[in-house]
């Protein structure tokens, strides 16, 4: 695990996620994503560690054309994760997500009892992946994963802005 430094966004990085973005934006009026809060058992908290941007961050993604908010939630659970959702999930909040573009928004659920069919081996898009206490997260989680994580335990009121 890469727990050195807290995570910084590289000129390449946020090149890459404005050449996304562009091309959402002449396929899509506007880009909706959902992250997952997913807590196992034990209470432990679900994070994912991307090839792409650094740190540690929720799982989640797009929503792609045709497909419910729920339906996204449960392919990137299982895509990111191999994540079974325990019950229903929880809507907790929507935020507008202006650091990747003027477009963007975020739905947060939280997903609690859940399990994994299996373990996530390393490929192009997940390089690591696992639960962790919430007293014990790697030190490179985002700012704003922990800015979740802080609204969920209600250390914090929950922002409009991810």
């Amino acid at each position: 695990m890469d727990d050195d430094a807290p995570p910084t966004r590289s000129p390449f990085v946020k090149l890459v996620t404005r050449v996304l973005h562009v091309y959402f934006a002449l396929s899509r009026g506007m880009t909706m994503g959902v992250r997952a809060a997913c807590f196992d058992e034990a209470g432990r908290i679900f994070l994912v560690r991307h090839s792409y941007v650094p740190g540690w961050h929720l799982p989640g993604g797009g929503i792609e054309r045709g497909e419910t908010a729920l339906e996204a939630l449960a392919k990137e659970m299982r895509e990111e994760g191999n994540l079974v959702i325990g019950g229903p999930p929880q809507l907790l909040h929507i935020y507008f997500n202006r650091q990747t573009s003027k477009r963007d928004h975020v739905l947060l659920y939280r997903c609690d009892g859940v399990t994994q069919t299996g373990p996530r081996f390393k490929d192009r898009e997940i390089v690591e992946a696992g639960f962790f206490a919430l007293d014990a997260l790697p030190a490179a989680t985002t700012a704003a994963t922990r800015r979740r994580l802080a609204e969920i335990a209600g250390e914090a009121p929950f922002a409009d802005f991810w």
